[in-house]
């Protein structure tokens, strides 16, 4: 079992309460927390720079994130991670087109989206399976989902 990690910063957000780990001034994870989860917003200024870019994504789909990141993954993770900073907002590629892209297989794109530890940041949701919406953050229905779809309508990816 994984241990929940002490967040830096617990903020509400169009999805819900959104936690922010910072390691040395880094954004390191980005997590979907229940709504009970206690909003906790430190006087600090990498987190106030997390917050505002965040806020500013949240009024304009487009805007496009300038942090500094720190996400813990293997060679293979970051270069997908990578890769998905180059799908631009209001767009979604498929597995495949981005495995084809790597030179690998859709399989294992999806493996690493599953593993990003930086949803919304590095834009996960902008990949979709050939046929459907496919999976997010490991799911196929519930919350995760929700967040997903949330996000595609609000890049203009999808309607409804």
């Amino acid at each position: 079992m994984r241990k929940q990690p002490l967040y830096s910063a617990i903020i509400s957000s169009p999805l819900g309460k959104i936690g922010l780990l910072l390691t040395h001034g880094k954004v390191s994870e980005v997590s979907f927390l229940p709504e009970s989860a206690a909003e906790m917003i430190p006087d600090d200024n990498n987190v106030k720079l997390v917050t505002a870019q965040l806020a500013k994504y949240f009024a304009n789909p487009r805007y496009q994130f300038s942090l500094a990141l720190d996400a813990c993954g293997s060679v293979f993770q970051r270069r997908v991670w990578q890769a998905l900073c180059e799908v631009p907002s209001g767009e979604t590629w498929t597995y495949g087109q981005l495995a084809k892209k790597l030179q690998t297989s859709p399989r294992a794109v999806g493996q690493a989206c599953r593993s990003n530890p930086l949803p919304i940041i590095v834009p996960c949701h902008r990949i979709v399976a050939a046929h459907d919406l496919g999976g997010y953050a490991g799911k196929t229905d519930g919350k995760l989902m929700d967040v997903k779809k949330w996000l595609l309508r609000h890049e203009g990816a999808i309607k409804g």
